[in-house]
């Protein structure tokens, strides 16, 4: 098995959606001392320290998109379309990265 092909359009190239199988969605909660440091490094973000929080993010996002995937091959799927990720504050402490998209069958 090639494993689950993720991509934010509504297909995938050369493969015809056979079935949609439902939304699938994986969370990631970054904590409090990252969601601090990146909005104060927002207001800097020219400094050096901002690698640190795009690695952060890029981290939450990986975390967000594996678990969307787990539940996505759980379900038989071969492909989750139309993704997106959404970053929202969680009680203005934490940060939360959603991944969701339609898990589908391809031919």
């Amino acid at each position: 098995s090639m494993g689950v092909t993720v991509t934010t359009t509504g297909g995938v190239e050369g493969r015809n959606v056979t079935a949609y199988l439902g939304i699938v969605a994986g969370e990631s909660i970054l904590g409090v001392n990252v969601f601090k440091d990146i909005t104060a490094g927002f207001r800097n973000i020219v400094g050096g320290r901002s690698g640190k929080y795009e690695e952060e993010l890029r981290k939450g996002r990986d975390t967000a998109v594996e678990e969307m995937v787990e539940r996505a091959t759980e379900m038989g799927a071969d492909a989750v379309i139309g993704v997106k990720v959404d970053y929202e504050t969680v009680g203005g402490q934490m940060l939360m990265v959603t991944a969701c998209g339609t898990a589908v069958k391809l031919a």
